[in-house]
């Protein structure tokens, strides 16, 4: 038997929890709305697990006849718009997402956005249909026709362009006759072996954390990459201690050993659960503390807002959501790996443009714990809940950062991000046939060591270099290495000695300025 994590998603009151509780068998601690908010106020509040086996469907027999049942761990994640970092963080373990739509609304605001968090940490979707029941029996399937039709060309677009859609209804008593034994088949299909990261250090999902009285405290969640056995000692890395684990259980059986993909729940020596609402748990030195990151970025066509350089949006790693200032920038390169060698160029605002990499610097509010090379997802969470807008902005691939609280002078400034800049002045007289005087160039305080040797171009033609400053007003000179053309020279003799109909010539400096190092010279 191998787990297989199913995503039940999809906009508040599509019926989410009723089709878990119509599919699972076996409850876990935190299924089905325990908790006492979620019963009184009907909406599923945190992340409810449970599960289900079914046979191992043929097509995974052929290739792993070891393999005789799948157990199916359903993830019931809230559909309300204030719940959407809880969504995140549950979309992150999953293998398959169920996403449900009400056949009497069809796609609505947190529909979609589920599908977008589905499209960042899925590749398979089934679609379902559900309160079927609610239809007049007899235009019960024309009905359904019309949204399945509507559905399909929705969804055209996306990186689902066709995937399953099954009408049910979870609640009705006729599941029989009303499509769950259709999901069921359906989802048998659908499951495939994930490629596990079994060999890689451990790391675990927190997701629920309880005491049990002279037993020890229990974490509960999913097994992301790695293995663990009892006796093994693990980090809590937000709390900064260690634990040993006494037992583990999945799903009410005790077992000595866990894998990647597991759904498990491990039971170490005592301390206050209260402490841990969500985390992680790894090997030790595995997560680090970043107080800036960057991370490869990808803008979400439905949010329909700038994300633009030095504004806030919510940044969500793992279980934690918090907020960072971002600064855009690229590269004309397509190099797999990011190096902090290469030169970027500053961008007001994230394009879409696909002949560049695209990045972000993120500079958190507070320190984050992170893992390398985990999924990052940001989005504008104070955008209006009842709004039509998309509110998942961006998301990307952690590609470094920094531990140092002190990481601007320490990190940032190997950070070559520039700005294209302009500097315009004009030729004040010649000095020789190969040199002028340029003012109006620099200010009198600027520092011209950031600028020598830079090139420069006159509005007659030539190209010269900064060669030296000249007094004490921000003057240069300017050497032209092939001579200046004839007619310049006539130009600026005549002017020498016609002080009132002067012709200007303006000298033009283009260059990089680095954004994040005013210590660096300037290039071109």
């Amino acid at each position: 038997m191998f787990n297989f994590n199913i995503g039940v998603l999809g906009h508040v009151d599509s019926g989410k929890t009723s089709l878990s509780k119509a599919l699972s068998v076996i409850a876990s601690t935190a299924a089905f709305d325990k908790n006492p908010q979620s019963k009184e106020r009907g909406i599923t509040l945190d992340l409810g697990f449970s599960s289900f086996t079914v046979d191992a469907p043929e097509h995974i027999r052929t290739v792993q006849p070891d393999i005789k049942k799948i157990q199916c761990t359903l993830v019931d994640c809230p559909g309300h718009a204030s719940l959407i970092r809880t969504i995140i963080g549950g979309a992150q373990i999953i293998d398959l997402i169920l996403l449900v739509v009400d056949v009497t609304k069809g796609i609505q605001t947190q529909t979609a956005e589920c599908l977008v968090i589905g499209e960042i940490t899925c590749q398979h979707l089934i679609i379902v249909l559900n309160k079927i029941d609610l239809l007049e029996e007899n235009k019960r399937m024309t009905s359904i026709e019309k949204m399945t039709k509507k559905l399909k060309q929705a969804l055209k677009t996306t990186a689902f362009p066709d995937p399953p859609i099954v009408p049910v209804s979870a609640f009705s008593k006729e599941n029989e006759t009303l499509g769950i034994p259709d999901l069921l088949n359906t989802i048998s299909e659908s499951i495939f072996s994930p490629v596990r990261n079994v060999n890689g250090p451990f790391l675990f999902a927190i997701d629920h954390c309880f005491a049990i009285k002279g037993k020890g405290t229990v974490l509960t969640g999913t097994v992301l990459q790695g293995s663990i056995k009892v006796d093994d000692v693990i980090e809590l890395p937000g709390l900064g201690t260690s634990k040993k684990v006494k037992s583990m259980q999945m799903f009410k059986q005790s077992v000595t050993s866990a894998t990647s993909g597991d759904r498990l729940g491990i039971c170490v020596t005592q301390f206050d659960p209260k402490l841990i609402e969500r985390g992680i748990a790894c090997t030790s030195g595995l997560a680090s503390y970043a107080y800036c990151a960057v991370i490869s970025a990808k803008k979400i066509k439905y949010f329909k807002g700038e994300i633009s350089s030095k504004a806030k949006f919510h940044i969500t790693i793992g279980y934690e959501t918090l907020l960072a200032t971002i600064t855009c920038f690229s590269t004309s390169s397509h190099s797999n790996s990011f190096n902090f060698a290469d030169h970027f160029q500053y961008s007001a605002v994230l394009s879409g443009e696909e002949n560049y990499s695209h990045y972000l610097l993120l500079e958190f509010e507070k320190p984050v714990l992170v893992i390398d090379g985990c999924k990052v997802i940001g989005s504008k969470l104070d955008l209006d809940i009842l709004g039509n807008n998309c509110r998942i902005a961006f998301w990307g691939i952690l590609l470094s950062y920094s531990k140092d609280k002190d990481y601007k002078p320490k990190y940032l400034s190997n950070l070559n991000v520039y700005k294209h800049k302009t500097k315009t002045g004009t030729v004040e007289r010649l000095a020789s046939d190969n040199t002028v005087i340029v003012k109006g160039l620099f200010k009198k305080e600027t520092d011209l060591s950031y600028f020598m040797n830079l090139n420069v171009t006159l509005s007659t033609g030539e190209t010269g270099v900064i060669e030296s400053s000249f007094g004490q007003s921000g003057k240069v000179k300017v050497y032209v290495k092939d001579g200046l053309k004839e007619e310049t020279l006539s130009l600026l003799k005549r002017n020498s000695s016609n002080a009132c109909e002067k012709t200007v010539i303006t000298v033009t400096l283009l260059f990089k300025k680095f954004v994040f190092n005013n210590g660096v010279k300037n290039v071109q």
